[in-house]
């Protein structure tokens, strides 16, 4: 089948205790690094875990991007990866994607808004691509002018 380059946008994000019981305690005083925080307290590498939910918006094979679900679901064991700003900016050539994220169970209109968002930035003119992605979520709520100027307004940021 060749190599399958999964994308998915990620819906929510979580750091829990790992023991069911606990609730993780925040630390440090505000004004401690990350890595301070860690380094006086090595036990919670070991006692803490994030989880995120990711949704699928495509994927690539060889050369060619498809939005819309891949064959084959990714491996358990498959590594995630941040996307460089050129691979944001090829996969948003085109904007079919905008509807899976508008039928996400999970804050859809915010999803929208925060990816189109984030995809502008990949793009060398930033305004051009939000009122391209404006007209797409336009076309795609045509049928529901709230939650269309919902979206439009977190759009601008």
């Amino acid at each position: 089948d060749g190599d399958v380059t999964v994308y998915a946008v990620i819906a929510n994000a979580a750091t829990s205790s790992l023991d069911t019981g606990r609730r993780p305690v925040a630390r440090g005083m505000g004004d401690e690094s990350e890595n301070e925080v860690f380094s006086a307290n090595p036990q919670l590498e070991k006692l803490l875990r994030t989880d995120f939910y990711a949704l699928v918006v495509g994927y690539k094979q060889g050369n060619q991007v498809r939005q819309f679900l891949p064959p084959k679901p990714a491996r358990i064991h498959d590594f995630v990866f941040l996307c460089e700003p050129a691979e944001v900016a090829g996969f948003n050539e085109s904007l079919d994607y905008v509807s899976l994220l508008l039928n996400a169970d999970r804050q859809p209109d915010e999803l929208v808004a925060a990816s189109l968002r984030l995809a502008a930035v990949a793009h060398k003119d930033p305004s051009a691509f939000l009122v391209r992605a404006g007209k797409e979520v336009a076309r795609l709520l045509s049928y529901d002018v709230n939650r269309l100027t919902n979206v439009l307004r977190r759009l601008k940021g």
